[in-house]
């Protein structure tokens, strides 16, 4: 089993806690990551673009000039693509980029990331993270007495007002719960902060 140590807010370590090895020390599936990813970042995507084609722009409807006999190329409508003004050729429309994942590959992938996590020493556990009031100063102690990076995703086990409001403020700082946890967050982050509660609980659902 995968073990790490474990800090206080203080930055000094208090002991060590014992890893899932079917959780945190799985070996990593690259592809099943860039699957899970790229299904995620396309689900975010608003798709609504929109342009006129010819059909859609306004005027157009009399014929420039007669067939034959002008010397001129044919011409049906002064809004055809090539014409200043008008319609764009196969316009992009509304549409709806998401599409679905099986679950199994999901879970690969989210075990995946936080065994890539271990595996490359970016996982920081935390005893406890309970903060007196919501303290952008107070966070930043906290992140720098761990020697977190400047891109950190810091994990609690239920939603905890004064973290967040605390880490708000901070650029390159994100919150997540282990309910809301996702791989690309985990992926983005060059720290992965987590409480040892939610430790726990995360091995309890991907376990």
């Amino acid at each position: 089993m995968p073990k790490v140590a474990i800090y206080n807010v203080s930055g000094q370590e208090v002991g060590d806690i014992e890893l899932s090895e079917a959780v945190f020390g799985v070996e990593v599936n690259q592809h099943v990551l860039y699957e899970v990813v790229k299904n995620q970042l396309a689900n975010k995507r608003q798709g609504t673009q929109s342009a006129k084609t010819r059909a859609e722009v306004r005027g157009g409807g009399k014929k420039p000039w007669r067939q034959k006999g002008t010397g001129r190329a044919r011409a049906g409508s002064i809004r055809a693509p090539h014409w200043k003004g008008g319609g764009v050729i196969f316009a992009p429309k509304p549409r709806d980029y998401s599409y679905s994942v099986p679950k199994k590959v999901k879970r690969l992938a989210m075990k995946s990331a936080l065994s890539s996590k271990v595996q490359n020493s970016e996982i920081i556990v935390l005893d406890e993270l309970n903060l007196a009031a919501p303290k952008t100063k107070d966070m930043v102690a906290l992140l720098s007495n761990v020697k977190a990076a400047k891109k950190a995703l810091v994990v609690t086990a239920e939603n905890n007002e004064n973290v967040i409001k605390s880490s708000g403020n901070i650029a390159g700082v994100q919150t997540a719960t282990v309910n809301t946890l996702n791989v690309y967050d985990i992926l983005k982050y060059d720290s992965f902060i987590i409480t040892k509660e939610a430790v726990k609980k995360v091995e309890e659902v991907y376990a």
